[in-house]
């Protein structure tokens, strides 16, 4: 049995040598050390032996076992070291190459639109508010002093939800909500998404931005509004920019008016954008009806005030060039990418 184990041990030292592999290295242990391995069926065979050989025996067969053992873990441990500097190797980083470049995204020109607009109203001294898309059929229409038969309450013109919830038609809410929870003086933009029941085509959208404007103090007058119109058409569209003020009618307002700017394009010349007219229309505006401001329990013995409306769609389109407004709305990057 002592030649067994001297066989044994010189087997799993030759064996050690070639092994390339973990695999291996496990196979080779099983076979010698496993419950059917060869040194296990030596020990098994001890029972034939007499006490004093089995004691004799019994160290020999320890210590050949400790010795594999330890030539194994050896084996292990060169393994994985090899293994590891192998990953290490693969893994590799030259920090001297360049980087692979980040791809930035950019902002949509709607996005570009809201914030250049409301940064102007900004450095006048106005306060951005914001309301929710959802609303109620008064704060859209009975608060703004559209009567039972104005048309935009139409069914074939404004989606409701249910007879008194609906998908905001205007941005014009949020004036109402302004004038409820906070005295005057108020001086406050409101950017933010509209519904309307339009089918889309180049100048319609079921779905599009407003940015609307209320002041309301002591001593307001048409003057004030069309001042700070005057101010942000120049601060917007260039110095040179001019402005003009036609007669219009809205509920929530009175006077209205309709303002119009310079054409960017032409100077005022006329051309195809402003159809030769040397003017683009690009909002609505007019002091605050009293029925409005009554809605915010104001005295309109003391107080006046303007509001005014534009779709932002229209002046990124008038802007930028767009000639369809769907463009907006298709997510095409080629489109989107052009406004970085």
């Amino acid at each position: 049995m002592q030649t067994q184990l001297k066989t044994i041990l010189a087997e799993a030292k030759a064996q050690l040598e070639k092994i390339q592999t973990m695999a291996e290295t496990e196979e080779l242990r099983i076979r010698l050390l496993g419950k059917k391995g060869k040194l296990t069926e030596i020990l098994r065979s001890m029972g034939s032996l007499s006490p004093e050989e089995r004691k004799s025996f019994g160290q020999e067969a320890n210590a050949a076992r400790t010795e594999i053992e330890s030539l194994l873990e050896e084996k292990f441990a060169a393994m994985k070291e090899a293994q590891k500097k192998l990953k290490f190797k693969a893994e590799r980083i030259d920090v001297t190459e360049p980087g692979v470049p980040v791809k930035l995204g950019v902002q949509h020109p709607l996005t570009l639109t809201i914030d250049e607009i409301s940064k102007v109203f900004m450095s006048m001294g106005f306060s951005v508010v914001e309301g929710p898309e959802v609303e109620t059929v008064f704060n859209n229409f009975d608060a703004l002093n559209a009567g039972p038969n104005h048309p935009a309450r139409d069914l074939t013109d404004t989606f409701y939800i249910t007879d008194d919830i609906l998908l905001r038609t205007q941005t014009s809410p949020v004036q109402v909500r302004t004038l409820m929870k906070q005295e005057p003086p108020i001086m406050v933009i409101s950017p933010g998404r509209c519904f309307r029941c339009d089918t889309p085509d180049a100048t319609h959208s079921p779905m599009f931005h407003q940015v609307e404007g209320l002041v309301v103090d002591e001593g307001i007058t048409m003057a004030d509004l069309k001042g700070t119109l005057d101010a942000f058409a120049k601060d917007m569209f260039g110095s040179d920019a001019r402005t003009k003020f036609r007669p219009h009618h809205f509920p929530f307002t009175e006077p209205s008016a309709e303002m119009d700017v310079t054409c960017f394009k032409c100077g005022g010349k006329g051309c195809r954008v402003c159809k030769g007219s040397g003017w683009i229309e690009i909002l609505g505006c007019g002091m605050v009806h009293p029925n409005v401001l009554k809605v915010g329990g104001l005295d309109t013995e003391k107080y006046t005030g303007f509001a005014f409306g534009m779709g932002v769609e229209r002046i990124a389109m008038l802007k930028y060039g767009v000639e369809d407004i769907r463009l907006f709305y298709e997510n095409d990057m080629r489109f989107i990418e052009q406004f970085k």
